[in-house]
């Protein structure tokens, strides 16, 4: 069978291959900035400010392969490049240069928000989600029932999602998300929003798809929540793959680099 290409993503048929290869893969963002103004060029332009662009590149080359069945933890300091990295996965985020092999239906839980439609109600945004991972109208329709009961946000989903709080947002996000039946399933962070009883509830679901094989890939700043639950790990600095091994190797390093004592992260409870 044939590789079919979407926004620098291949979606591969073969069950031969690895859930996740990122071969070289380099994003580089194009930002603009306006420079302080000299007396000269004030005088010209009477006060308006000259543009630059600037060029940040968020990852460097970065290169590994994520078999079926496993599940990666994403490790480093703020702006290291983890969320670049799994928007690029997910498809948000074209690769500026090299490579991503997808094989499986992705489903994104991403910061809060990411995906849906604030105007739109939860009802909607739930139609919306489905849509986007590749489902039909009626079989979005066929899951509805069971999101919507498991985010007990009850009249609230005819709402529009602006007038939602942060936990309840994160309620239909992560429903959404885990009710495609992916095959891949992507978590940035999204968990940290939420009261006790909804991490809790979120636990046990990823638990219940870790139990069925799925695929995940999870960013956490809560190391011992990424020990705890995965299977692999990298660590990312200022967008350079520096390690790829089992959790507990990959911690230790990146611990020791930053000077932080591990008995200091959080756990699961925390996340």
């Amino acid at each position: 069978m044939g590789t079919y290409s979407f926004q620098g993503r291949e979606i591969l048929p073969s069950d031969s291959d690895p859930a996740i290869r990122v071969q070289n893969l380099s994003v580089t963002y194009r930002t603009t900035f306006e420079k302080k103004p000299t007396l000269k060029s004030s005088l010209r332009r009477v006060g308006r400010g000259e543009r630059e662009v600037k060029e940040v590149k968020a990852l460097k080359g970065v290169t590994f392969e994520l078999p079926r069945k496993r599940v990666l933890g994403i490790v480093g300091n703020n702006g290291a490049g983890k969320t670049t990295l799994v928007r690029a996965i997910s498809g948000i985020l074209p690769p500026t240069e090299g490579r991503i092999e997808i094989n499986g239906r992705v489903s994104t839980l991403l910061a809060l928000g990411v995906g849906f439609n604030q105007k739109l109600s939860g009802y909607e945004n739930i139609m919306l989600g489905g849509l986007a991972v590749g489902y039909t109208r009626a079989e979005v329709e066929a899951k509805t029932e069971e999101i919507a009961a498991w985010t007990e946000l009850g009249d609230f989903l005819e709402m529009p999602m602006k007038t939602y709080s942060s936990g309840m947002g994160a309620r239909l996000a992560f429903a959404v998300a885990v009710h495609m039946e992916p095959d891949i399933l992507i978590v940035d962070e999204a968990l940290s929003t939420g009261d006790a009883a909804f991490k809790a509830k979120a636990h046990a679901k990823m638990n219940e798809l870790l139990s069925e094989a799925h695929t995940m890939v999870l960013v956490s700043h809560a190391l011992a929540t990424v020990e705890e639950l995965c299977t692999d790990a990298i660590w990312l600095e200022k967008g350079v793959l520096k390690m790829y091994g089992t959790p507990t190797e990959v911690i230790a390093a990146y611990n020791e680099s930053t000077g932080v004592d591990p008995d200091a992260v959080t756990t699961m409870q925390d996340f």
